[in-house]
């Protein structure tokens, strides 16, 4: 799975219908409006990279009032939640003791 951070800017007559045409296209997992350097942050999840050629130049940047967009490819995820569920596998059963 790819995973990539797309940072959009937006009129700011859009930006609510722009995000909601962008959380409806396929292969954009979340889209998040915040204030900052950028309107809306688009993350994507797809299967191929030809899939983010597609959708961000394809059709995002179609999306009426979109003005500008900024793609990140992340290479590896580091969560707390991976984290937890990885050293966790496997401990829900108690361990037996050690006698000395």
């Amino acid at each position: 799975m790819i995973t990539a951070i797309v940072l959009i800017q937006t009129a700011a007559d859009r930006l609510a219908e722009a995000a909601q045409e962008i959380a409806d296209l396929d292969g954009v997992d979340e889209v998040y409006s915040c204030a900052g350097d950028v309107d809306l942050i688009a993350m994507l999840r797809v299967s191929r990279h030809e899939d983010l050629a597609e959708i961000v130049p394809g059709r995002i940047n179609k999306v009426e009032g979109v003005l500008d967009t900024d793609t990140h490819i992340a290479f590896r995820s580091y969560s707390r939640r991976d984290t937890e569920a990885a050293f966790s596998i496997g401990l829900e059963e108690e361990l037996p003791r050690s006698f000395d």
